[in-house]
């Protein structure tokens, strides 16, 4: 009799996530949920910054101070701080496509409404409303962690949130072509701003869509229907809420991520306007220029979270602890170099080094953050996410905000905060694992299955709840690192490569 046909085209774990990423692949349902999930973030990377590039413009047209645009500037980053809180508890109970998809329609009208914006008041609060979007970062991690294993796991964040995140760098090339392109056909300067936020509000509204059509929460289908057949259970938001803000390691990795995705939020915000001012270039030179921050996402935030997967292989869980602080340290180092170099070309090469370190940073810190909780998942992701844009909104009250320092002291002094946001890393602890300066726990119960089920209570193991969890645990052994003894898993708990 001929054996029925793999369920999935990719190798998967007892959990169904599939092993191996495979980038050119469209596979459903994991490849597909990557490919939605960074495209989507993408959209709104680039609504969320459509104006930076474009401020030279709007602030003539719009008669906005210096005190306006950085006050925009921070709206544009500080609404997605509780959103992204919120959507970590969205995904956890209503799974990452219809809290994706229902965040990107929400905020699409903003985007559209940045046409009509008539003075300094209504250019802040399109921009705010428009910012809530990015919180859209944490459905992507969120949905990554669930489609794909601990060894690939860096990875795929990694992959998803840069490739999202070059919206930042995108659109720093595309509005100041699309104005140019509104203008050649004959609009004014003044109206061609305002036609070209129709492009980004519509490739948004046009990938939320795509998330509902084509999206699946999590390999063996959504979220509603795995309910309701009853393979998931339903579970208490107070729960799921408690654990994720008890556990001390997402306040710290919200802290660190405030100071590499925070720094790369701010800078997006200022970098076009600081080369604009600083060198006497014009528009699309300094446009050019800026997307080149952005941009390295392409590489670099894949890169921290590839980086990550590869010594976890080798040393585990402290393996990327201590990869994580030595990425992020050195962007801090880079950041004051920038803010003391005078030349354009020294400035142009600076700033590529330390936005490939800053972000790479980024990926390393996902390439944590899955393991921190397992029931919680979605509300960890939202704190480190919300972390990164308080840091960003602190970051620019501090230092980008009015005149009190130039722009260039503002980027060495952020230099040094990184490296001091950065030391806390140094208490994460893991009793399974260990920390970066001391091993596992030698308690006997020291195990992943230890850690990953005292998040259930005894009632609510009676009645099942805890076997994702408990085979999330048996998965997870391969945080130990290259130690790990064959012991640990025997051979007649592994699940097949295909299912």
């Amino acid at each position: 009799m001929e054996s029925p046909p793999p369920k999935f085209a990719l190798p998967v774990d007892s959990e169904h996530k599939a092993t191996e990423f495979r980038l050119f692949s469209v596979a459903a349902p994991h490849m597909r949920a990557f490919h939605l999930s960074w495209v989507s973030f993408f959209a709104c990377f680039v609504s969320s910054f459509a104006a930076a590039p474009l401020i030279p413009i709007i602030r003539d047209n719009l008669n906005l101070t210096s005190t306006d645009i950085g006050n925009a500037g921070i709206a544009s980053v500080s609404g997605a701080v509780f959103a992204r809180v919120a959507m970590g508890s969205a995904c956890d109970l209503f799974g990452p496509r219809l809290a994706s998809a229902s965040l990107i329609l929400l905020t699409a009208p903003a985007v559209f409404c940045s046409s009509i914006a008539s003075s300094p008041a209504s250019f802040l609060l399109v921009r705010f409303f428009t910012g809530f979007s990015l919180a859209t970062f944490v459905s992507t991690q969120f949905w990554m962690s669930s489609m794909f294993s601990a060894p690939v796991v860096g990875t795929a964040n990694g992959v998803a949130g840069g490739w999202g995140n070059l919206g930042g760098g995108a659109t720093q090339l595309i509005m100041p072509l699309v104005v140019g392109v509104i203008r050649d056909i004959g609009a004014v300067k003044f109206t061609a701003w305002r036609i070209a936020f129709f492009i980004p509000a519509l490739f948004q509204t046009l990938s939320a869509f795509a998330v509902l059509i084509f999206g699946q929460d999590m390999p063996d289908g959504n979220y509603h229907g795995l309910k309701k057949s009853g393979e998931k259970a339903k579970d208490k938001f107070s729960w799921v809420f408690y654990y994720g803000f008890t556990n001390y390691r997402g306040w710290i990795l919200a802290l660190t991520y405030g100071y590499c995705f925070g720094v790369e939020l701010a800078v997006d915000n200022i970098i076009a306007e600081y080369f604009y001012d600083r060198f006497n270039l014009d528009l699309s030179t300094a446009g050019i220029i800026a997307a080149s921050f952005g941009l390295a996402n392409l590489f670099s935030r894949p890169g921290g979270g590839i980086l990550s997967d590869i010594v976890a292989k080798r040393f585990g869980m402290r393996g990327r602890l201590w990869t994580l602080w030595v990425v992020q340290t050195l962007g801090g180092v880079f950041c004051i170099i920038l803010g003391q170099v005078g030349s354009l070309s020294g400035s142009i090469i600076v700033m590529v080094a330390f936005s490939v370190f800053v972000q790479a940073a980024c990926g390393l810190t996902f390439g944590v953050v899955p393991f921190v909780s397992r029931r919680s998942l979605g509300v960890v992701s939202g704190m480190t996410g919300g972390g990164g844009n308080v840091g960003a909104v602190v970051t620019q009250l501090i230092f980008f905000r009015g005149s009190k320092y130039s722009k260039q002291t503002g980027i060495t002094l952020m230099g040094i905060m990184i490296i001091c946001c950065t030391l806390p890393l140094f208490l994460i602890y893991f009793p399974q694992w260990g920390g970066m300066f001391c091993g596992p726990s030698k308690k006997a119960n020291s195990t992943e299955e230890e850690y990953y089920l005292s998040e259930w209570k005894s009632n609510e193991k009676e009645k099942g709840f805890h076997l994702a969890s408990l085979k999330f645990s048996e998965n997870s052994v391969s945080e130990r690192g290259g130690k790990v003894d064959s012991v640990t898993r025997p051979s007649d708990e592994t699940s097949p490569a295909y299912v």
